[in-house]
C-alpha cells in the first residue's frame, strides 16, 4: 500500500499546475466607434511590463466593430493582471501617438481609471480566477 502511495503522491503533485493554469477572462470593450481596423488587448501580471506589448503575458486581436467586442484569454494561471486595449484603426500593429505620448487612437484601460501621465499597473490591475472572470473597458478616443 504505502508503495502505491508513494508512485501515485507525486504524480498527483505533477498534475496540479494543469489544473490551475485553466481560468478564462473575457474582457468586453465598449465604445467603438467604427468598423476600421482591429482591436487589440494586452495583458500584463507586472507593473514593469506594463504597456510594453513585447513583454506581455498574451496580446489578442479581433476584428473592430462599431460599439462592443469581446476578446477572449484561455488557459490564464489565477492571478493579479492589468489590460491595454486599443482600437487599431489603421491596423500597423501599434498604438499611434501624437507629440509621442497623447493617443491617437482609442484606448482602454482595465478598471477604466482617469489618467494623469502614463497610467500605472496598480490602478488597472485586478484579480482573475476561475472558472471564468470577466471585465469591462471603456474605449476613449
Amino acid at each position: 500500500m504505502k508503495a502505491i502511495v508513494a508512485l501515485l503522491l507525486p504524480a498527483l503533485f505533477a498534475s496540479g499546475p494543469v489544473f490551475a493554469e485553466d481560468v478564462r477572462l473575457s474582457v468586453v470593450v465598449h465604445g467603438l466607434q467604427h468598423e476600421r481596423g482591429s482591436v487589440r488587448a494586452s495583458l500584463y501580471n507586472d507593473p514593469d511590463s506594463f504597456r510594453k506589448e513585447a513583454r506581455a503575458v498574451a496580446v489578442r486581436q479581433v476584428s473592430a466593430v462599431e460599439g462592443d467586442a469581446v476578446i477572449h484569454f484561455d488557459g490564464l494561471a489565477p492571478g493579479r493582471y492589468a489590460l491595454m486595449v486599443y482600437h487599431d484603426e489603421n491596423a500597423d500593429g501599434k498604438l499611434n501617438l501624437r507629440l509621442g505620448m497623447f493617443p491617437r487612437e482609442g484606448y482602454g484601460l482595465s478598471n477604466n481609471p482617469r489618467v494623469m501621465g502614463p497610467p500605472k499597473f496598480e490602478a488597472s490591475a485586478f484579480d482573475v480566477s476561475g472558472p471564468e472572470t470577466t471585465t469591462d473597458i471603456d474605449v476613449r478616443y
